[in-house]
């Protein structure tokens, strides 16, 4: 299937592993690694919520430095800043102001998303693009099943040098990702166009630019409603990569050795679903996949809520409702939104999408500081919350696009 999509898409779904695979091992343990070195709750909250700040900043210019970088160049330079920099220094840092730092170079990935993103679909037909994304949701899956593979690091060294020696693998492995993915990707017609046209750094012109963008959501209800839920969807993913596996760990009381079995069997319902309902993953279905995806993530996030301490059994159960939600909802999510935006203009409306995610989501890392403070079970509280609100923007945009019936005349 992946030998007919365009060669930047084959480059970058080949070169995946190499960046999932160490992610998922130490993304389970990370939250509390640094809490475990010192860090308050409230400190991680504002170091989240810093790095999406950050995050906004460098959505905003991503428009920009894609388009005069190129695709291909930006991709490189800026994810070694916010990835090969920022594991190192996760995993050497002793105190705050190491992981303040790598919070902050962190931070940078919006401008290397964008470009990936454009890299990724620009020359891709649009009817290929729910496929692309489906392939990358297999490889995430299949990445998976080395996660308990950390559960045995923290057996065996204890947390906190388990999760040095997981940041160290991350480090040298997504620094050759990035390396061998540069070899193998091209720049594209769109981004050799953009660079052709090599236009100093204007203010004014970017704003009028990122202002046609914002109109265009605006007399758009649908484009609106599904930036909406693009929204809700990275807030969500923060909350849950952030506080959940915490709120697992001190408020439920799961072992930190059995937390890195939860990615495998996240990774065993995936490859079931995908097994099983990849085939039936068409766009004019799409609005029906998000939907139960969704719905499965919030009862994820209510069965956290519900969950007794020391009880394995919700905790399992939540995972493979989360796992099976993701599979359902994420491709649709991706490429709806990805077909929505105008080609000739990608990088700006990409670099206009991130910044309103960034503007609304930022607080959410504080604020689920601040409720973990108070109670670890508000953020999976608040989880759920923002997952039902998802659905509204899901049956909204439907509704939007349903076609209007026609009544013959009498």
């Amino acid at each position: 299937m992946a030998l007919k999509l365009p060669k930047n898409a084959v480059t970058c779904i080949v070169a995946e592993p190499l960046f999932v695979i160490p992610y998922n091992m130490y993304t389970t343990y990370a939250s509390v690694y640094m809490l475990q070195q010192g860090l308050s709750s409230v400190q991680l909250g504002w170091f989240t919520t810093m790095n999406l700040v950050v995050q906004m900043i460098s959505a905003a210019a991503s428009g920009y430095l894609t388009d005069r970088m190129g695709r291909r160049t930006a991709l490189w330079v800026f994810d070694v800043l916010s990835w090969s920099c920022a594991t190192l220094l996760w995993a050497i840092s002793h105190t705050w102001i190491g992981f303040g730092l790598a919070f902050l170079l962190n931070g940078l990935q919006r401008i290397p998303t964008t470009a990936w993103y454009c890299l990724l679909t620009e020359d891709t037909p649009p009817l290929q693009r729910t496929r692309v994304f489906t392939l990358l949701q297999v490889v995430s899956t299949v990445a998976g099943f080395l996660a308990p593979l950390s559960g045995y690091l923290v057996h065996r060294l204890g947390l906190v040098p388990a999760t040095r020696i997981l940041y160290t693998y991350a480090f040298v492995s997504m620094t050759l990702m990035i390396v061998l993915r540069h070899l193998g990707l091209r720049e594209t017609s769109i981004g050799l166009q953009r660079l052709a046209e090599a236009r100093p750094w204007n203010l004014s012109e970017e704003i009028r630019r990122m202002g046609r963008v914002i109109r265009a959501i605006q007399q758009n209800r649908n484009l609106f409603w599904l930036f909406s839920l693009y929204v809700l969807w990275n807030i969500q993913a923060s909350i849950r990569s952030t506080f959940i596996p915490a709120y697992q760990m001190d408020g439920l009381m799961i072992p930190a050795w059995l937390m890195g079995t939860l990615p495998a069997l996240s990774s065993l319902v995936m490859a079931i679903c995908l097994v099983l309902w990849a085939s039936r993953f068409q766009d004019h279905h799409g609005y029906r996949w998000m939907h139960l995806g969704l719905a499965l993530l919030t009862v994820s996030a209510l069965l956290l809520c519900m969950s007794p301490p020391r009880s394995l059994a919700p905790t399992l159960m939540s995972t493979a409702l989360a796992a099976a939600g993701t599979v359902f909802a994420n491709p649709f999510v991706e490429s709806m939104v990805a077909n929505a935006l105008d080609d000739s203009e990608r990088s700006t409306s990409l670099a206009v999408l991130n910044t309103l995610i960034l503007l609304c989501s930022s607080p959410a890392g504080a604020i689920a500081g601040y409720l973990y403070a108070w109670h670890p079970r508000s953020t999976a509280v608040w989880t759920a919350i923002v997952m039902a609100a998802s659905m509204v923007c899901v049956e909204a945009a439907r509704r939007l696009t349903r076609p209007t019936p026609t009544h013959p005349v009498q």
